[in-house]
């Protein structure tokens, strides 16, 4: 077989058997009907067409063999990700899956996973490897090349115009589902994140508030919990209207429910690094972040005390100039059984508190918290009260109303442990003015219209990856109108407001501090 026609049966392969969720999502759109069959062939002519124009210019004597391979496994569990859960592969997600830690990649596999690499995968990489490829000279190679790809040019430049009315809307008012084509919107995003990370420059920090101070008039000492939730929608929460009780505890507390608060982003990897900026969801981008001071650097150059400890995958860079521990591993973490729980995250944190005799401080509890697709894992097996349950992380092979309850009983367990961080902010309410601040990093889909998890371009996202769990407590020392603030706590906020609020809360005074988005003392 000579080089282009194998680079052509492989993307009529990956067209006929990898791209599943393109057509299905294709077909919501455009039903499978007598006017659409034409155009749903031509689709798939010209998705081939594609594959085979951007495989073509790599593929020579000793490069053929490794890149299809690598294409073909990369693109079985791009396959089976986007079949299962309807997730995207776009640079979000490339970006979650470079910073998945060994737990949440073992969470992941399942036997369906191992199906679709082995026969999408592994069994057509081994007829690659075996099969013998022409060798042909570089000239005879070159010639081939070029008629492969004038002809893919042709079909497409003949079928675009040939159904015109139908790839108009496709390209321009049906955008979302080109992303999940495969596999050529993961290697346009591939392309994307590195351009993104890697990109030459100056690599410099920019440091902002270092003129951040406490007033000499303000003597009280602030101790402030900042709760950061792990995928936990608003509509789970019995707070907001949610017919289950997933919130007797907090409820029972004089806490201030946020009904309305929307992420930064719909993964951790954007929403938690968001949060803690300067420049809100509109004006965040990776490379600005990890390159910018964020608030809790803000926060020490007035002189607080912080402490980031994490029972998640990591800070996804915020807290590299501060204290962190890592309360993942049994070693810190007194409360492992299946996995450490974030229980476990308040063990030792009273000493902690008492050792700092002077200054204020702000704690970070980064909790596993509704980490999903293994729900039941979430959460000690005391907390399982909605029944029955998915004991599994496929969830395509559970009940909606499993995969529901679970998911419900890890919001029980977030209730339970912030009331634990609520009583423990009490017992030290005498020596300062304490409060707990809670807020989801993002929300979650559990198979409303097939999708599954989160991650979703945000634009395109459901309300339900970006509508969050958000809470505020107050002890009765902090000198706060907690009538007023009640009265606005339906307003939309979001991730914007996270770094303005902490600082007002704080009493620092810096130029980098804008009251119209601090959620407690704006007039919003």
């Amino acid at each position: 077989m000579t080089n282009s026609k194998l680079v052509i049966v492989v993307s009529v392969f990956l067209v006929l058997l990898g791209n599943f969720s393109f057509f299905k999502n294709v077909t919501a759109v455009y039903a499978v009907s007598p006017g659409h069959i034409a155009f749903l062939v031509s689709l798939a002519v010209l998705l081939c067409s594609l594959i085979v124009l951007l495989l073509v210019p790599f593929t020579f004597k000793r490069t053929t063999k490794p890149i299809l391979i690598f294409l073909l496994l990369l693109s079985s569990f791009a396959s089976y990700f986007m079949d299962s859960y309807g997730v995207v592969i776009d640079p979000s997600m490339i970006q979650n899956i470079v910073q998945t830690n060994r737990d949440e990649s073992l969470d992941l596999l399942s036997f369906k996973l191992l199906l679709y690499v082995l026969f999408l995968g592994v069994l057509p990489s081994v007829w690659i490897y075996k099969i013998a490829i022409k060798n042909d000279s570089l000239k005879t190679t070159l010639f081939s090349k070029l008629k492969v790809v004038i002809v893919s040019l042709l079909i497409m430049a003949a079928l675009v115009p040939m159904f015109g009315k139908f790839y108009t809307s496709f390209f321009r008012e049906h955008k979302p589902l080109r992303y999940y084509a495969n596999p050529i919107y993961y290697i346009y995003s591939l392309g994307q994140y590195i351009h993104k990370n890697f990109k030459s420059g100056d690599g410099a920090v920019q440091v902002i508030g270092t003129d951040a101070h406490k007033p000499a008039t303000d003597t009280d000492r602030e101790l402030i919990i900042l709760v950061v939730g792990e995928a936990a929608r608003a509509d789970r929460f019995s707070l907001n209207g949610y017919t289950k009780e997933t919130n007797p505890l907090l409820k029972k507390e004089d806490i201030i429910n946020f009904s309305n608060m929307y992420s930064c982003g719909t993964s951790t990897a954007v929403s938690t690094p968001c949060m803690f900026s300067i420049f809100g969801r509109e004006g965040y981008s990776d490379h600005k972040a990890h390159t910018t001071e964020n608030l809790l650097d803000v926060l020490q150059h007035a002189g607080t005390h912080v402490l980031w400890r994490d029972n998640n995958s990591d800070s996804k860079g915020v807290a590299l100039n501060v204290r962190y521990e890592n309360f993942k591993t049994a070693k810190n973490n007194p409360m492992c059984d299946v996995e450490c729980r974030d229980e476990g995250m308040l063990s030792g944190l009273q000493e902690y508190i008492a050792a700092q005799k002077s200054g204020d401080l702000l704690i970070v509890l980064h909790q596993m918290g509704n980490h999903g697709p293994a729900y039941y894992k979430r959460y000690p097996a005391s907390f399982e009260r909605f029944k029955p349950v998915c004991k599994t992380s496929e969830l395509e092979n559970c009940t909606r109303e499993q995969i529901s309850n679970t998911y419900d009983n890890a919001i029980l367990y977030t209730d339970y442990f912030l009331s634990k961080v609520i009583g423990l902010l009490k017992n030290n309410s005498a020596g300062f003015e304490t409060a707990l601040v809670y807020m989801s990093d993002h929300g979650e889909s559990l198979g409303e219209n097939g999708l599954y998890l989160h991650g979703l371009p945000y634009f395109v996202a459901p309300d339900t990856q970006k509508h969050i769990g958000a809470v505020m407590w107050f002890g009765d020392g902090f000198k706060i109108d907690k009538k007023a603030l009640r009265a606005k706590s339906a307003k939309a906020y979001s991730h914007d407001h996270l770094f303005h609020t902490i600082l007002g809360l704080m009493e620092v005074d810096t130029t980098v501090y804008d009251k119209t988005k601090d959620i407690i003392h704006s007039d919003f």
